[in-house]
């Protein structure tokens, strides 16, 4: 027989019961809202006289109803249910919400089975939580062998993931980590820091020599040794890295494949996921080239030579990055871009040089177009009977130029000396004992200002020919200048960005002969001036002072007449010279015929009194070199050292000095002698600080 879901029992049930359950914090708000949404809330005031008997209405109806008489007896369970249902809507101020508190303690109390259900739902949802556990660990259990089997042997999206990893970590994360792996390297008895590589070519002449090689075309019974830095990685797979090995101004591609490799496949994963932009390795291997014609060795032996620890600057996509990986050469005399510099960030680039010449190859190439520049200087010399000296760089007393000099101590000695601002008194010396052609490049320090074409610390040619003349000097000076710009750049005309690098460069013509500009004549014809002849006079100052106001050219004090005609400040010409002339010279031009009291080592012009056989040599508006025809009276040159003195006490701390021993030597007897001096750094430097 079924047993019925409901009984007569069930239904002895009161608001008492409700009460109850409530008491234990079972709420039916929830439920009563499935019958009613207005329903009010449980919190309301319950019957106060429960009645524990059956509703008489629903006994009634239960005793007259038909389907009573005619139901089956497996179906009454249901009619029962039913029934509960209509009496509870009779019986209840709140139908809607009693009924739901009835389903409720009727599914959990009256049913004799509600508890076995419960259980067997509680099981259920025990063996549903488990399950899903096991899956979850499983899941994790294949992640973990995966990252495990990765780092065994990294696949492609492996090493690329890590390479963007490695772009995206924080700087100092990075450095952390590469120390952390050096380290570990050590503790096994690895040096990371190799003592010797052998090479057999350059990387240079690398490609000289194999990049006529057809495209696919693979040299396997030849092997080179290559070196370099790596500026770029790229995996193509776990058995195959690419690579660009930048070294002695040219870029070879590597292409290393596990196939041609001296290791296991596990070794060279682990090697080469540990390599990293800006190691420096070597690789022994055969030369070749891809299907598509780069260039490239294929490694059968890599090392890693030295380790970078920090993080490389990289080139942001776009053109500019596309253009910088061909590796094209800036050639001397050409028009500079530095948008394909890969750092960019001027600060950075001139307080860590060596970051600016391994990441800009235009950097690189303009220091080797100042060694070319000193070269061919000295070629030049010696190819004309001259001889290479040196001289000393701390002097009792600073002379040899107008400027201020450093002051330093000698514990020994103890005494005050200065860093030399020229060797030009030293060098005559040196024509006095009978070396009738010498010269001299070096360091030369003046404590002066700074700019973009003046540094305190700077390198300098200089150079003295007996039985020659400002003339001769001259002549060798276009000679010298226009053969070492035809023999760097192919021409005499160069391009020179002389308002920035953000502006078109101006072009320079280096073809002689140069311009001559007369210094008193032109300023006179220029400003429309009427100088008095006798320069050294109260009255020629006065003069020049109202000149100066004239066209407001400013002169800072002290104004003596050398500073009024040639007062040449570190951004400004504070002069009329500078004014009017040295605007003018953008192609080299000669400014000649100085006063003699703006040259106290030159000596007179033997045509025009008051003046003396000198000249500058002005390109770009700026003085590129001074030379003259040596004064060797030694008397006249005591009067010229006194006329100094004289602006020296009137506060110009650059006049020059007394110098005995110097003038003790001309007693000896100096030869005519012509002396150049040039600022050997100039051209290169004007350039690369732009």
């Amino acid at each position: 027989m079924i047993k019925p879901l409901f009984s007569y029992s069930n239904f002895q049930l009161s608001n008492e019961s409700f009460t109850q359950k409530n008491k234990k914090g079972r709420s039916s708000k929830s439920q009563s809202r499935i019958f009613s949404p207005h329903t009010k809330s449980q919190s309301q005031t319950p019957n106060p006289n429960p009645n524990p008997n059956p509703n008489p209405y629903l006994l009634s109806f239960l005793s007259h109803s038909p389907f009573s008489a005619v139901l089956p007896l497996r179906l009454l369970p249901f009619t029962f249910s039913l029934y509960f249902v209509i009496y509870f809507f009779i019986k209840m101020e709140n139908p809607a919400d009693e009924a739901a508190k009835s389903v409720a303690n009727l599914s959990m109390e009256s049913n004799p089975n509600s508890s076995q259900e419960s259980e067997t739902v509680s099981k259920n949802a025990l063996k549903k939580q488990l399950k899903m556990k096991q899956k979850e660990e499983e899941r994790r259990r294949k992640e973990e062998e995966k990252a495990a089997k990765q780092a065994a042997m990294p696949s492609s999206q492996g090493q690329k993931a890590q390479l963007a990893d490695d772009e995206d970590m924080d700087p100092t994360q990075y450095f952390e980590n590469r120390v952390k792996y050096l380290d570990a390297l050590k503790a096994t008895g690895k040096n990371p820091y190799l003592h010797k590589f052998y090479v057999t070519l350059s990387n240079a002449k690398y490609v000289e020599k194999y990049g006529g090689l057809e495209n696919g075309a693979h040299l396997e019974d030849v092997q080179e040794s290559l070196t370099g830095r790596i500026m770029s990685k790229r995996a193509s797979s776990s058995k195959l890295v690419f690579y660009d090995l930048h070294g002695s101004g040219a870029k070879v591609q590597l292409m290393v494949d596990a196939r041609n490799s001296e290791l296991d496949e596990a070794e060279f994963s682990k090697l080469h996921a540990s390599v990293k932009r800006g190691d420096i390795v070597g690789v022994t291997g055969f030369p070749g080239k891809t299907k598509k014609g780069e260039l490239s060795i294929f490694p059968k032996s890599f090392v890693v030579l030295s380790h970078c620890l920090h993080m490389m600057p990289r080139q942001k996509a776009g053109p500019a990055a596309e253009n910088a990986t061909k590796g094209e050469v800036w050639i001397p005399g050409r028009a500079r871009n530095p948008e394909l510099y890969t750092l960019k960030d001027q600060e950075t680039r001139y307080r860590q040089r060596y970051l600016d010449l391994m990441l800009n190859g235009e950097v690189r190439d303009i220091f080797k177009t100042r060694a070319k520049v000193i070269s061919y200087i000295r070629r030049y010399l010696d190819n004309n009977g001259f001889f290479e000296v040196e001289t000393p760089m701390m002097n009792m007393i600073p002379g040899g130029a107008a400027a201020r000099p450093f002051v330093t101590y000698h514990n020994d000695l103890n005494m005050k000396l200065f860093m030399r601002i020229a060797p030009e008194l030293y060098l005559k010396q040196l024509i006095v004992g009978g070396l009738d052609r010498v010269y001299e490049i070096g360091k030369q320090f003046r404590n002066e200002g700074i700019d973009m074409t003046h540094n305190p610390e700077f390198t300098t040619c200089e150079f003295y020919e007996a039985y020659a003349d400002y003339n001769d000097i001259m002549h060798r000076t276009e000679e010298m200048l226009s053969g070492m710009v035809k023999e760097l750049t192919g021409g005499y005309v160069i391009k020179y960005h002389a308002n920035g690098l953000d502006k078109e460069p101006i072009e320079i013509d280096f073809t002689p002969p140069f311009r001559r500009i007369d210094m008193i004549e032109e300023l006179e014809k220029m400003a429309n001036l009427s100088i008095p002849k006798d320069l050294a006079s109260e009255e020629t100052n006065i003069y020049l002072i109202e000149a100066c106001a004239k066209y407001d050219v400013k002169c800072p004090p002290p104004q003596t007449t050398t500073r009024l005609l040639d007062k040449v400040s570190f951004w400004f010409h504070f002069a009329l010279v500078g004014h009017f002339l040295e605007e003018t010279c953008v192609n080299p031009a000669f400014i000649i015929n100085h006063p003699q009291i703006m040259s106290p080592l030159a000596k007179w012009h033997r045509t025009k009194p008051g003046l003396t056989e000198r000249f500058e040599l002005f390109v770009n508006k700026h003085e590129l070199c001074n030379a003259y025809t040596e004064l060797n009276d030694p008397v006249v040159q005591r009067q010229r050292f006194a006329e100094q003195a004289k602006d020296r006490q009137s506060g110009d701390d650059e006049a020059m000095a007394l110098d005995e021993t110097f003038c003790a030597a001309l007693e000896y007897g100096l030869p005519p002698t012509g002396g150049w001096g040039l600022g050997s750094l100039t051209l290169p430097c004007h350039e690369a600080s732009r």
